[in-house]
Order: structure tokens, then C-alpha cells, then sequence
């Protein structure tokens, strides 16, 4: 397996994963100044399919922490088809969950501040991002249905979620036009045992 930089041992058990590079993320990201010059590195890494049971997938994702530009690294972002729920537990380090519900018109958005063991649903319909705020490595893991497709196009149209975390802190994507307030939302302290809503 390739030795990712920042990944760390941990993972070389794991399959060889897929790496989201900054020429993938370019279209969702809020500093286009810095991206004029920027050179394209590695982003973050999935680890998908880890293990699978009872029709739902494990998977694992690691992003070093960086900044892309003046906002905060994050995940592309995607929502799910149809009526598909996920949900993620931080393993390491601490995370900033945005999750958005609406196409061209955003009717919610909230905040999930997260660290290590705590859990987070995504709920059906909501388009989601992972951002990593800090100065450490952050690694979570996801179960998901393994029917469940995921589409992009809905963030790349509109170049992001409806916010960036930003040095400045949240800055709304104006590509939006009229966006809800930020609310916020407490995770979850424990996975429930029967993950069946998944399917």
C-alpha cells in the first residue's frame, strides 16, 4: 500500500485508499484567490468498504490538518439518493459536521461540533460536509447502506455548502442568495445498536 503522508501507520492495514487531490476540490472551495497559484497536493484519504455486514458498508476517512487557502480543510461534500441516512464517529481528533437540506433552496443548515467518540446522523435529505478545525489529524468512520449512491453535483454547482469555515470563522457562500441562520446541534454520545434505519 502507498504510505500516505499524514495518515500514519494506523491505517496500513487498510486497503488502498482513495485520495481526494486539491484538483478534485477546486470547484467547492471558498478561497478561488489562493487557488490561482496554489499546486495540487493531497487533500484527504477514504477508505471505503473497510468491512461490510448486513447490507451496510464501514468506511474510514483521514484528513490531515490543513488549510486550503482561509478556509478550514473539509470534505468535498455530496448528499445521498433517495432516503438514505449515514452515520459517522470521530476516531481521532475533532470535527465540524455542516449539513445543509435544500437544492437551489437551502430550508435548514446546522453545525455539529464533534470529538473523538462522539457520534453524528445524517439525516435523510441533508447534504453534508466534514470539516477538520484543528491543528491534528482527524479520522472518522462511517456506516452507510451499501445501495446508497452519493452525488456531487449539488455542492460543485454552487461551489461549496452555503458556509465556509473560514480563519475569519463562518462566511455564507453568496452563491446561494438567501440562506438560513447557522444553528447549532449537540452530537450523540453513543452509536445506537441496531443500525437497520441505515438500509
Amino acid at each position: 500500500m502507498l504510505k500516505q503522508k499524514g495518515a500514519g501507520n494506523e491505517n496500513s492495514k487498510l486497503k488502498k485508499p482513495q485520495i481526494r487531490f486539491l484538483a478534485d476540490m477546486r470547484s467547492v472551495l471558498y478561497d478561488q484567490k489562493w487557488l490561482k497559484t496554489a499546486s495540487n497536493f493531497e487533500v484527504y484519504y477514504i477508505y471505503r468498504g473497510v468491512k461490510k455486514k448486513n447490507g451496510l458498508r464501514y468506511d474510514i476517512t483521514v484528513i490531515p490538518p490543513k488549510m486550503l487557502g482561509k478556509e478550514f480543510v473539509k470534505t468535498k461534500g455530496h448528499y445521498h439518493i433517495g432516503d438514505y441516512q449515514e452515520i459517522y464517529e470521530v476516531l481521532r481528533g475533532q470535527a465540524i459536521f455542516l449539513l445543509q437540506k435544500g437544492k437551489d433552496k437551502i430550508k435548514d443548515v446546522y453545525a455539529i461540533e464533534a470529538k473523538k467518540g462522539d457520534i453524528v446522523i445524517i439525516p435523510s435529505h441533508y447534504g453534508h460536509i466534514t470539516i477538520n478545525p484543528t491543528g491534528q489529524t482527524l479520522k472518522m468512520a462511517n456506516w452507510i447502506s451499501e445501495k446508497c449512491k452519493s452525488i456531487y453535483e449539488l455542492f460543485e454547482k454552487k461551489q461549496g455548502a452555503c458556509y465556509y469555515y473560514t480563519q475569519s470563522g463562518w462566511i455564507k457562500n453568496k452563491n446561494y442568495g438567501k440562506i438560513p441562520k447557522l444553528r447549532f446541534e449537540r452530537p450523540l454520545k453513543s452509536k445506537p445498536k441496531n443500525l437497520n434505519f441505515l438500509k
